[in-house]
């Protein structure tokens, strides 16, 4: 990648780009934006057409050769228009600077496809036509060089992998300011306009390789008895809320638990926006059903909230059900799922210690409308939840910090142990002791006990 000097005196590092294209004699980054479109309208075409006489979608390979040939055959219509116009033609190597322009565009993210590329890169905050920032995977903080020359075209951008990449009907205007979407390579974009200042648009970026507990101790999330008192607890099957702020790995850390689940159990997971992943292990699940919410159509109708697919889970044989996220009223059906005999289920939510999940559960209850008093709420939550997991991110890294033991509910209040505690320097190290049962199950899914008895310091 190339280098330039911001006014200020910083580097800004150039990605690729169509913007690249615009010393190119007749082919400016709007030709390329437009030979992008009718491409990208042709495959939506195409998907319409399957959709309708129910032969199955394109697949990303037949998708992959169907753009080829399209762009091939935009090609011929821009040299026809260059002959009739009495233009020069373009040479070789201008048509394949402009044909990786337009393939970046309709089958990539356009200008923001190489930092998807980028392994050091963990999130992508986009503001316009701004410089972009990153943030990398050491913690760090990066400012590169703008991904659109306009607001218009991000938000255009934006539009056209809605169109190749939703599952469903998923607008981007001023009437449907929001976007939440799954990225190929596994990453969540979510994109805002109108609402804001400015189009906005943030991708988090999932580390699919790290998806074991063992690899998160090689990374220092956790360390040998976290390991094993995680891993027995999944073998358990203990319910278990994982919670912590945004980036803090909650999702990294439930994909790993995730998949210290046995292959013969049935796993149904509910997620906002697909970030789990699980079927890229197919062996470790091969029967799992992975649900995601829909927004309502332009029409104000079809909408599927995390409440309703949590119902719908319940229906559908589960082993164990899993909330990408919880925020709002599918907490009460989570919460008697985990009390009816899904043990082994989890959540994830925000919250900033493992204390303040429960009058946050009991706030995510009451939106449900259910009428219950306080003092049941807490019970539901006493018999339904075993462990609250806490992460933190501590000097840039990734960290378990607490681990709670939910014990009992005694009218407004819920008891319960901090079995592992934040240490000096802020990573969990055991705590307070575990009560009998509990030492039993996890012992009996085979949890050494020794593991506890480093007290002031990791394994």
């Amino acid at each position: 990648m190339s280098n330039d000097h911001n006014a200020a005196g910083g580097t800004l590092l150039l990605p690729p780009d169509l913007g690249a294209l615009s010393n190119v004699d007749g082919a400016p980054p709007a030709e390329a934006s437009d030979i992008a479109r009718r491409i990208a309208e042709r495959l939506v075409e195409e998907q319409v057409k399957r959709s309708t006489d129910t032969r199955r979608t394109l697949l990303p390979i037949e998708e992959q050769r169907l753009v080829e040939e399209l762009i091939v055959v935009e090609l011929d219509r821009v040299a026809g228009e260059r002959l009739g116009a009495g233009r020069s033609l373009l040479g070789l190597d201008e048509e394949r600077r402009l044909a990786d322009a337009v393939r970046a565009a309709v089958i990539g993210l356009g200008r923001i496809q190489p930092l998807l590329e980028d392994d050091d890169i963990s999130d992508i905050h986009i503001r316009g036509s701004e410089a972009v920032w990153l943030k990398l995977r050491d913690g760090s903080r990066r400012r590169v060089a703008p991904v659109a020359d306009s607001d218009d075209e991000l938000i255009e951008l934006v539009r056209l992998a809605a169109v190749r990449l939703g599952t469903d009907e998923r607008r981007f205007d001023a009437a449907n300011p929001e976007l939440n979407l799954q990225l190929p390579d596994g990453s969540r974009l979510f994109a805002v306009m109108s609402v804001s200042h400015r189009p906005s648009v943030v991708i988090r970026r999932h580390r699919f390789e790290l998806s074991h507990l063992a690899q998160l101790r090689e990374r220092g999330m956790i360390d040998l008895a976290l390991e094993g008192f995680l891993s027995a607890a999944v073998r358990a099957r203990r319910n278990i809320v994982i919670a912590g702020g945004t980036g803090s790995g909650k999702t990294t850390l439930m994909r790993a638990l995730l998949n210290e689940v046995p292959p013969s159990e049935r796993i149904v997971t509910i997620e906002d926006a697909f970030e789990l992943g699980l079927e890229r292990f197919p062996d470790q699940h091969p029967d799992l059903d992975a649900l995601q919410a829909r927004p309502e159509n332009t029409e104000g109708r079809g909408e599927v909230s995390m409440a309703d697919l949590t119902r719908m889970a319940l229906r559908m044989d589960p082993d164990r059900v899993v909330l990408g996220e919880v925020r709002g009223a599918e907490a009460f059906p989570m919460l008697l799922a985990m009390s009816q005999g899904n043990n082994g289920s989890m959540c994830t939510m925000h919250a900033d210690s493992t204390r303040s999940v429960f009058p946050k559960l009991a706030a995510y209850v009451s939106m449900a409308e259910t009428g219950l008093p306080v003092q049941t709420v807490n019970l539901l939550i006493a018999n339904a939840v075993h462990f609250v997991v806490h992460l933190d991110l501590i000097n840039g890294s990734r960290r378990v910090t607490s681990i709670r033991e939910v014990v009992d509910a005694d009218g407004p209040i819920i008891t319960s142990n901090e079995i592992f505690c934040p240490g000096i320097d802020g990573r969990a190290e055991p705590g307070y002791p575990m009560t009998d049962a509990t030492i039993d199950s996890l012992e009996s899914a085979g949890f050494d006990l020794a593991l506890l008895d480093r007290p002031r310091g990791w394994w």
